[in-house]
């Protein structure tokens, strides 16, 4: 009676995980994103992909132009195909596989005319993926990195005026993420931290609209830190550069209060841009 039981309750489980093994299965043993092989001519295939693109269905028109260079790899429209399959997972959001699909077209031909295009398109995969300041910036740093190879290596092709261009916009928001930390630092007293911060946006990020504020919290910094001949300097440095910025007026202000020996009331800017 027992064991009837027992075998009762096993085949009850069994019947219950056979669609979830079978759904499992079919997860491992297909191929991802391809479509079933029905060989057809190459122009039939690339028109086809073509009037996706045209209908804004990225997603078929990569999955064809992957096709085309499956089914016919060693024709002139497989090295097309391949640059168009990732301007169709970009065009899609799918960045990592417009990047992996660039990487192969740049490794296969690199001497291709569109080549700088590869370039560019990988920069822009990773350049639209920047996040808010508060996230990670690693895809930032990996945005720049593709942008200046664009300029370095293409300086004369169409896309290096648009990649300085995003370099520039890249690099100031680089500065803005040191800036958030070291307002942070500031505002709970980690004065060092701040300092470090600062220091960077002033000098490897020079000409972005970060340096004139990142000059007056080194000036409030080192004013905390009760070192005056520091906090002078970068004031001096203020004075000269920006005398017609917001933040040089608050400067001027923070000194003549702290040479009169008031205890000036600082970071409150500070704590305004956290909250």
């Amino acid at each position: 009676m027992l064991r009837t039981e027992r075998l009762n309750r096993r085949a009850r489980v069994l019947r219950h995980l056979a669609p979830v093994a079978l759904l499992f299965l079919a997860a491992c043993s297909g191929k991802k994103d391809e479509l079933p092989y029905v060989e057809r001519p190459v122009e039939q295939i690339y028109s086809e992909a073509s009037n996706a693109i045209d209908n804004r269905n990225y997603t078929k028109a990569a999955l064809l132009f992957d096709e085309v260079e499956r089914q016919h790899p060693y024709s002139q429209w497989a090295v097309r195909a391949q640059l168009m399959a990732a301007y169709s997972h970009y065009q899609a959001l799918r960045y990592d596989d417009a990047i992996t699909t660039l990487d192969r077209f740049i490794a296969l031909h690199p001497g291709n005319r569109n080549a700088a295009y590869a370039f560019y398109l990988k920069a822009l995969c990773n350049y639209e993926r920047i996040s808010d300041v508060r996230r990670d910036q690693s895809t930032t740093y990996e945005a720049l990195k593709n942008l200046q190879e664009v300029v370095r290596r293409f300086p004369t092709s169409p896309y290096a005026r648009d990649a300085r261009l995003k370099i520039d916009l890249t690099r100031d928001h680089l500065a803005g993420k040191d800036m958030e930390v070291g307002r942070f630092y500031l505002a709970t007293g980690e004065y060092m931290g701040a300092i470090k911060r600062f220091r960077r946006v002033i000098d490897e990020y020079q000409a972005t609209s970060h340096v004139p504020e990142a000059l007056h919290r080194m000036v409030e910094a080192y004013l905390a830190l009760g070192i005056r001949e520091e906090a002078q300097a970068n004031a001096a440095l203020l004075s000269h550069n920006y005398p017609g910025s917001v933040w040089y007026q608050d400067t001027y202000a923070l000194m003549n209060r702290s040479e009169r020996g008031e205890k000036p009331s600082l970071f409150q800017r500070a704590v305004d841009w956290l909250f």
